[in-house]
């Protein structure tokens, strides 16, 4: 990964956008793996890849972003400037309109049956936004919006290196429902990465949906996962019922959460220091959430 820092992205913003130069500029606190974020004076934030895999959503962001915000109630970011390589550093990077409130993870107020309510609707309202020209799910999106046996060779490799660690049985059970249905109908819009860390909340109400990186055009199966990853009880079949999609789709979406527990917790996917991605295979072996 590339050593990205303040003192960087100051170099960066005066070389090319000097209209910026003098704001100060301020690490976000919690940050993902793809990228690194860095506030721009109040109202700009600047994101930039940080390795070269995540390069290629600089591009696809600033192309989709503003077709999905011309639709969708729910803020998205604007981008507002592209930048290019420069100051040491290789990559295309974005500034972007600062998106105020807590992302999920973080805010200690939410309302999460609310949540489950309003992130079912958006993802209902993502689902319409017309997808005739949007980016069709592969490599780019780390094959979200795909069929999720396009993982198949990772799941069984998990298991293989887990062994004893998880029942086996159940997973291939849960995996072979996944495998035997596919999106039925045209083309539509996926995030890629509904996450804790990708939605923001404002006085504990969904208030923005951020990094549209693995965003594309499929099978919106791939963004149910939250219903094992966050969601309980109750609250999870609320997310259901606002999602509005049949048992099929469900079944192919336990399949894309039980892959990134497996292929997590074996050592083949993202770090997982806390153990989390244990605690949703639980999740995922228990309940269906269809019949």
């Amino acid at each position: 990964m590339t050593d990205i820092d303040s003192d960087l992205v100051r170099d960066l913003v005066a070389g090319q956008f000097p209209q910026w130069g003098d704001l100060p500029v301020r690490p976000v606190a919690r940050q993902g793996w793809d990228n690194r974020t860095f506030r721009l004076g109040s109202g700009l934030a600047v994101r930039l890849p940080s390795a070269e895999g995540y390069v290629a959503a600089v591009e696809k962001e600033d192309r989709c972003l503003p077709v999905l915000a011309a639709h969708l109630p729910t803020a998205v970011p604007q981008v507002v400037a592209t930048g290019r390589p420069g100051a040491g550093y290789p990559y295309p990077w974005s500034v972007r309109r600062w998106l105020p409130g807590d992302t999920v993870d973080a805010a200690p107020d939410v309302d999460r049956v609310r949540l489950a309510r309003d992130l079912g609707a958006f993802l209902t309202e993502l689902r319409a936004v017309p997808a005739e020209h949007g980016p069709a799910g592969g490599r780019h999106s780390y094959y979200r919006g795909c069929h999720p046996s396009v993982y198949g060779d990772e799941v069984e490799s998990a298991l293989r290196v887990l062994g004893d660690r998880v029942d086996t049985a159940a997973c291939r059970a849960v995996w072979r429902e996944a495998l035997v249905s596919a999106w039925p109908r045209d083309p539509v819009w996926f995030h890629g990465d509904v996450a804790a860390g990708n939605l923001l909340t404002t006085e504990g109400r969904l208030s923005a949906v951020i990094d549209f990186g693995t965003c594309g055009t499929g099978d919106p199966a791939c963004d149910l996962v939250m219903a094992w990853t966050y969601f309980t009880g109750d609250e999870r079949r609320i997310f259901r019922d606002a999602v509005g999609l049949p048992d099929d789709a469900w079944r192919r979406a336990r399949g894309w959460a039980l892959w990134k527990a497996l292929a997590t917790m074996a050592g083949l996917s993202s770090p997982d220091p806390e153990g989390l991605q244990e605690r949703v295979l639980r999740e995922v072996l228990a309940d269906p959430l269809t019949g």
